[in-house]
């Protein structure tokens, strides 16, 4: 097994795709086959037409503590061209996760920090227990948090996103849901059985009505008024043609 492969654990359990982070001696942190690792496994369920839904964890006591010791010192004396090869792998992470048809949710426990608390919320969605702990403490060795600022924005307000990633302050999963970084809070004692209970209803939802609306919520990021409605007109048509959309309404109309 190479180390991208054992750094990340690629499983499937019916419908569900389940990516863990493997370097629970490094409280998951980020480098180069971690980072890799992700990407290949989030690939594989592209040819597997019976996955519905991806859930994203941490093997261990943390979901992802961001960069690693290696990963700091290799900046410190990478060149210009590295680095930015360094930064476009991780881009090229997040735009993955945005442009995969299915919801992919990340259940997160212990720390998510920095490019970490920036994996989960480049997530469709994100469970926390209640201990767990969120932030971005980049500004504290004079980096910035520069890729997942795109992400937060679209996540938070303006005036508490600057603070989130000024501060470097960390904030507990109650405070990141009263944010908008997390969808729902479990109990630790729970959180695998709420988390399965909560993933699994995505089993039984229209896989094609769920990737046109996750590809047209996205979408309409950068468009106006007019154009978003004209975009979502566009959709409303494909998802009438679509076969779950047919079957669904035939069965409503039965009752």
């Amino acid at each position: 097994m190479s180390d991208q492969e054992s750094a990340v654990l690629y499983s499937v359990d019916g419908a569900i795709a389940h990516v863990r982070l493997n370097r629970p001696e490094k409280r998951n942190a980020l480098n180069d086959e971690l980072i890799s690792g992700i990407k290949n496994a989030l690939n594989k369920t592209r040819a597997d037409q019976t996955i519905r839904v991806i859930l994203l964890s941490g093997e261990g006591k943390d979901f992802c503590s961001g960069a690693d010791l290696s990963a700091l010192q290799k900046i410190a004396v990478a060149s210009v061209s590295d680095n930015a090869e360094d930064a476009r792998s991780l881009m090229e992470l997040f735009l993955l996760i945005r442009e995969l048809p299915v919801p992919v949710i990340a259940a997160v426990r212990g720390r998510a920090l920095a490019g970490g608390c920036g994996l989960a919320s480049a997530c469709d969605l994100v469970l926390a227990a209640t201990s767990a702990r969120f932030g971005y403490p980049e500004v504290k060795i004079g980096f910035v948090p520069a890729m997942v600022l795109a992400i937060l924005r679209r996540n938070v307000p303006e005036k508490l996103a600057f603070e989130l990633l000024t501060r470097g302050e960390e904030i507990n999963a109650t405070r990141a849901l009263d944010l908008g970084l997390v969808n729902q809070v479990f109990e630790d004692e729970s959180f695998d059985e709420d988390v399965a209970s909560y993933v699994k209803r995505f089993e039984d939802l229209s896989k094609s009505a769920i990737a046109l609306t996750k590809t047209l919520l996205y979408q309409i990021d950068g468009l106006s008024f007019v154009e978003a409605l004209e975009a979502g007109a566009d959709v409303n048509v494909i998802a009438r043609l679509t076969e779950d959309c047919q079957r669904g309404v035939a069965k409503f109309l039965k009752k």
